[in-house]
């Protein structure tokens, strides 16, 4: 009991044995995760292995049946915690970009900072114009969404979960809605963020882009982390036979 307590206060987030279940599917069956600030993990496994329901789970957005999930040291399963506080520390990004069409993509950034986290109409524009002129959007500030392509959709939708300054940042499959010539300058931003010392959990399907910019890499399966480990270890000299199948069907494909 005393070492899990010291690894809570030493993880920003600690996953311990979370299940969650649809009707008599369990789709978590004992998830054990932890996660360092400043750390970068990234999520693989097939489709319904359980990457985007643990994510949900994490943001609140789904309350788990079992287990436990501490972040910053708060039990935020127990049922008595305020969700929409927890939210405001942690930034999720859907693979649909769900901006909103009838507000300008400035809108869209600023909206959470001065509705959410009561920061003034001046430092809320300043700050969203500096991240959208980092990241090559500045002259898309004061269009609507449906202009934009799907890349750079995705990109302000980025941009709107950090200008949060969320403490942790959920990324589902962000770039599997994209056309393959638009999926760099996505997961290129990504990795910016890496540099800066984003922490975040990203599930995905790019391995490619989970070696460079992974520092651990998780296989989902049935539910359960399967196997974990550095993400260049992971992908490429699995220990488990059922990771390595997992690997080998993926790059037939």
């Amino acid at each position: 009991m005393r070492r899990q307590a010291t690894e809570r206060a030493a993880s920003l987030l600690q996953v311990e044995a979370v299940r969650k279940r649809y009707g008599r599917n369990d789709v978590l069956a004992g998830i054990d995760l932890s996660i360092d600030t400043g750390e970068v993990v990234c999520l693989i496994g097939s489709s319904g292995s359980g990457k985007s329901t643990l994510l949900r789970c994490l943001d609140l957005l789904e309350r788990v049946d079992d287990g436990t999930i501490w972040f910053e040291g708060v039990d935020v399963t127990d049922p008595r915690i305020n969700a929409d506080v927890v939210r405001r520390r942690i930034g999720l990004v859907f693979q649909a970009y769900n901006l909103f069409p009838h507000v300008s993509v400035l809108g869209n950034v600023t909206m959470a900072p001065r509705r959410v986290h009561g920061r003034r109409r001046r430092e809320a524009q300043d700050e969203a114009l500096a991240l959208l002129d980092r990241f090559g959007l500045a002259a898309k500030a004061h269009v609507f969404p449906d202009s934009l392509s799907g890349g750079q959709q995705q990109r302000v939708a980025l941009v709107r979960a950090v200008a949060t300054r969320p403490r942790l940042l959920l990324l589902d499959e962000v770039t599997s809605a994209l056309d393959p010539e638009l999926v760099g300058e996505v997961l290129s931003m990504v990795a910016e963020l890496k540099d800066e010392g984003m922490t975040m959990l990203i599930a995905t399907h790019e391995l490619s882009f989970a070696r460079d910019v992974a520092d651990r890499v998780c296989f989902l399966h049935a539910g359960v982390v399967h196997e974990q480990g550095p993400a260049r270890q992971l992908l490429d000299s699995p220990r488990e036979p059922r990771t390595r199948d997992f690997l080998r069907r993926f790059h037939a494909r």
